[in-house]
């Protein structure tokens, strides 16, 4: 069970550069069954800290934050295959992460500095259903970007700029 898995996710730069798809590698996590004495798998953790710049090592913790993304303002149906949003919330050197322009671009005339996305952020894709949003993940594609084009359009970090269909997950804890 040692296997690492890693899924398609779509990485913002935080630089400026275009959006592009990157590889989101994730690790088994794992406790012992108690009467066979037997790994079973309990989740998967996601590693989107590969792709964040000046994020802290933290151990047994994430220096990362999540928001689910179900919907869009306006949809009266939830996504079949919603979003997961990871993005950086501790730097290894104090300071605050840098405005991330690509999706500054895209709110335009709607960007307000003190709602803005900050340090490179990665989404994933998963099978809605589920309790388990990372036990789900499959493949996103440039195909995608429309729709979180349009989240970001309005959007900062938490849905703070409008509000709207934004879910907050609990993380698997990491010494299971």
């Amino acid at each position: 069970m040692d296997d690492l898995l890693s899924y398609d996710a779509i990485l913002f730069p935080a630089d400026g550069r275009p959006p592009q798809v990157v590889e989101l590698p994730t690790s088994p996590l794992t406790r012992i069954n108690p009467q066979t004495g037997q790994l079973i798998l309990v989740s998967v953790m996601p590693h989107p800290e590969v792709h964040m710049d000046t994020i802290a090592d933290v151990p047994n913790q994430c220096a990362w934050k999540v928001e689910l993304v179900d919907s869009l303002e306006g949809m009266t149906k939830s996504f079949a295959n919603p979003y997961i949003i990871f993005r950086p919330d501790v730097s290894r050197t104090g300071a605050p992460f840098p405005i991330n322009r690509a999706i500054c671009e895209i709110q335009g005339r709607s960007f307000v500095e003190k709602d803005a996305w900050r340090g490179n952020i990665v989404i994933a894709k998963y099978r809605g259903g589920g309790s388990d949003p990372f036990m789900s993940l499959i493949d996103i594609s440039m195909a995608d970007f429309p729709i979180l084009k349009n989240y970001f359009l309005n959007r900062g970090p938490t849905g703070q700029v409008c509000s709207g269909p934004v879910r907050r997950v609990e993380l698997p804890n990491k010494s299971v």
